[in-house]
């Protein structure tokens, strides 16, 4: 998805040049004439996600307008631009929060990588504040990604149960993300800063299940060299997650029915129980009611456990939220490879939000990875993501021009079909119906195909599907694909 950047000047030349820029790159453009316009966007619902802010303008300037940005809790990164540039002016900006700064004129290339790098310091300072809230426990429905009816929804109920200590069973498909909820519930909670323990019970060995969850002492059995305090006790004071709770043996759930209940733990080779205040929530992808209809899984156990259920939605049922999510992952991605991915072109974005994610969001996070090290262009194309689009990568030029060595003939150019410019008068059509006919016949040439349309033109991809929509053109791509 496009990042959109604010372009916030009262001299709506300067705005039109920084647009012709930005759109070239393929960001979106959002124009503001005054510093009262962009306080009311970026503290509404929509913000963008970068401001262009000139510092002299009548009213309220350029730099009271940064002030009151960071002031209302705006943390958007801002790139000053200034006709004055002394020290102070400088370090007056950066003081109030200014991430970089301009001298106008400033050349596009400086643009460009002024706003590349400010974008990529705010993503950096996302993931240091999401990895720091994930070490310390303090994870938040915030933070969870999506907007989604099925998201609101867990959000709402997670935020309820995170109010007391009831049990709560998390259930949905492998991959949908049951630990992230269990991590919001534990930020959530008076318990908000304290240990979060999470066990996957599915991969426990099965003659060490006891040892891992309550503990032991030295010398219980053969291996048993030093004193083991057990998941239950390391979790004292804040959440236990026990993830897979349905491949539990039957023999185990019933001594974690007893220290659920009973709020001890008996350590093997114990002498006297240990007291342990914590939250138990747990998470299966099976149909526990099922299981215990089957002898499976304890009665008991179950209705101990599944008093407040929460079921995390499957990706295809929260298609809305996969554009947010593609974002976080190339942002993520990005700092960790030290690539410069932008984000995904929009047939892409088009096609990830067609495709059914067996395995939810941990195969999309996995995919935006794979295309993320692959890619080749600052925006992710279909062919990045194999196998969504069964498409190959194509071939570099020299592999190309190697395997058309003995190929046939190419088929001749097409006949060069000029747009007309003049009216059956004689008279110049108007520009903007001259601009109509090209793009639909570059619509008809390359096929409907609008990354190349749009490199042939010689503009960016956003500004392309703004001109298709206000032409009406929509109707020609659908016919060229």
């Amino acid at each position: 998805m496009a990042k959109t950047i604010l372009v916030v000047d009262d001299d709506p030349t300067q705005r039109r040049l920084a647009q012709a820029v930005l759109e070239r790159e393929g960001y979106q453009v959002a124009h503001a004439e005054n510093g009262g316009q962009c306080i009311d966007r970026q503290t509404s619902g929509a913000p963008a996600d970068l401001i262009l802010l000139d510092l002299v303008m009548p009213g309220l300037s350029g730099m009271d307008t940064l002030k009151e940005l960071r002031a209302a809790g705006v943390s958007t990164p801002v790139i000053v631009l200034t006709a004055n540039g002394g020290i102070d002016t400088v370090v007056k900006a950066m003081q109030a929060g200014a991430q970089d700064f301009f001298i106008k004129p400033a050349s596009p290339e400086r643009i460009l990588v002024g706003v590349r790098n400010a974008l990529q310091l705010g993503a950096f300072e996302q993931e240091v504040g999401r990895l720091k809230k994930r070490a310390t426990g303090r994870t938040s429905f915030d933070d969870l990604v999506g907007k989604s009816a099925p998201m609101r929804m867990v959000k709402a109920l997670g935020e309820r149960a995170a109010r007391s200590n009831i049990p709560v069973l998390i259930t949905g498909e492998s991959g949908v993300g049951k630990e992230v909820i269990a991590r919001a519930l534990h930020g959530a909670s008076d318990r908000a800063g304290k240990p979060f323990v999470a066990v996957n019970c599915g991969a426990l060995p099965a003659n060490l299940i006891e040892s891992i969850l309550f503990g032991h002492e030295k010398g219980a059995f053969t291996g048993a060299v030093e004193k083991h305090l057990g998941k239950f006790v390391e979790a004292s004071g804040g959440t236990l997650f026990l993830d897979e709770i349905g491949e539990l043996p039957l023999d185990m759930q019933v001594k974690l029915l007893r220290a659920i209940q009973e709020g001890e733990v008996d350590p093997v080779g114990g002498k006297r129980p240990v007291k342990v205040d914590l939250r138990i929530v747990s998470a299966t992808n099976r149909d526990l009611a099922d299981q215990v209809k089957a002898g499976q899984f304890r009665e008991d156990l179950f209705y101990r456990l599944n008093v407040f259920p929460i079921e995390a939605p499957a990706l295809r049922e929260r298609r809305d939220d996969i554009p947010a999510l593609v974002e976080h992952f190339v942002a993520r991605f990005n700092l960790e490879e030290g690539k410069r991915v932008q984000g995904c072109a929009p047939e892409t974005l088009t096609m990830l939000q067609a495709f059914d994610w067996p395995g939810n969001v941990r195969q999309l996070e996995n995919a935006v990875y794979r295309a993320i090290i692959l890619a080749d262009s600052p925006w992710l194309q279909p062919h990045d993501f194999p196998s969504v689009s069964g498409l190959a990568a194509p071939m570099p030029e020299q592999a190309a021009s190697e395997a058309a060595a003995g190929a046939p003939e190419p088929l001749p150019p097409l006949p060069d079909t000029p747009v007309r410019v003049l009216d059956e008068r004689g008279h110049l059509r108007t520009l903007e119906d001259i601009e109509r006919d090209l793009i639909q016949h570059a619509i008809e040439v390359y096929a409907g195909h609008m990354t190349e349309i749009a490199r042939r033109l010689g503009i960016g991809r956003s500004t392309l599907y703004r001109k298709v929509r206000e032409q009406g053109l929509e109707e020609a791509i659908r016919e060229a694909g």
